[in-house]
């Protein structure tokens, strides 16, 4: 049996993760779904000097005392900077990396730095507006294509992002992770995607990819498909 590490995109819980994660374990697989530091249940964690590195070390010391090895893990969105980080600390732990529709940093990068300019200001406006300049207020699920039945839900549990978790660079230690198989799966249901260019480059790099025809948040749109994509992850 497998073992995943499934790590949320921005102002995502663990929640996000229930349909995914009860069909892998249903199945016998072990599966963690960390909520990062200041997001939903963790809220109360909240600050302006919660960063990238923070959310790293959230993923890194799971697997550090939970004694995880051969682990599939998963980086939704934000969270495919956080999966890289982790990657980096600790290859030898990790069987397979997939990014699902996320940001894939190089050394010295934040996601600003690769998030369409207006993307990043309208994050920076809304974060002046409504968040005391440090916080990024959700984005609603309805501009991420998230199926119509789940939208007000998905409005309801998403919380705010600390805003240096989008700004702070990515540090790495090596020049690419040492890990089993690398995956790249792109949401193709949802207009205005940042992540077709991460998508071309997997590709380039000789990564495994795949297309869900969905919105951005697969893991409750196509959450059937995932958990079969997730399964092929784990047996290359």
């Amino acid at each position: 049996m497998a073992t995943f590490v499934l790590v949320t995109g921005a102002w995502h819980g663990s929640w996000c993760w229930k349909r995914v994660r009860d069909a892998l374990t249903a199945q016998g697989h072990a599966v963690f779904t960390p909520t990062l530091t200041g997001l939903c249940e963790r809220r109360h964690l909240l600050s302006r000097d919660v960063g990238l590195h923070t959310h790293i070390d959230d993923v890194a010391n799971l697997m550090r005392w939970e004694e995880l090895t051969d682990v599939v893990l998963v980086g939704h969105s934000y969270g495919g900077c956080v999966i890289s980080g982790v990657a980096d600390r600790m290859s030898e732990k990790i069987a397979a990396l997939v990014y699902l529709d996320a940001f894939v940093l190089e050394n010295g990068q934040s996601l600003h730095d690769t998030l369409p300019a207006e993307h990043r200001q309208a994050q920076l406006e809304a974060a002046a507006a409504l968040g005391d300049g440090w916080r990024v207020p959700p984005i609603p699920a309805a501009v991420f294509n998230v199926n119509a039945a789940d939208r007000a839900w998905v409005d309801a549990q998403c919380t705010d992002q600390p805003l240096a978790s989008f700004q702070q660079k990515l540090h790495l230690d090596h020049s690419a992770p040492t890990v089993g198989s690398i995956h790249y799966i792109y949401a193709a249901g949802w207009e205005g995607t940042p992540f077709s260019g991460f998508y071309e480059s997997a590709k380039a790099r000789g990564w495994s990819t795949r297309e869900i025809a969905c919105g951005h948040d697969i893991m409750l749109d196509r959450p059937e498909e995932l958990t079969a994509a997730l399964l092929q992850a784990a047996a290359r």
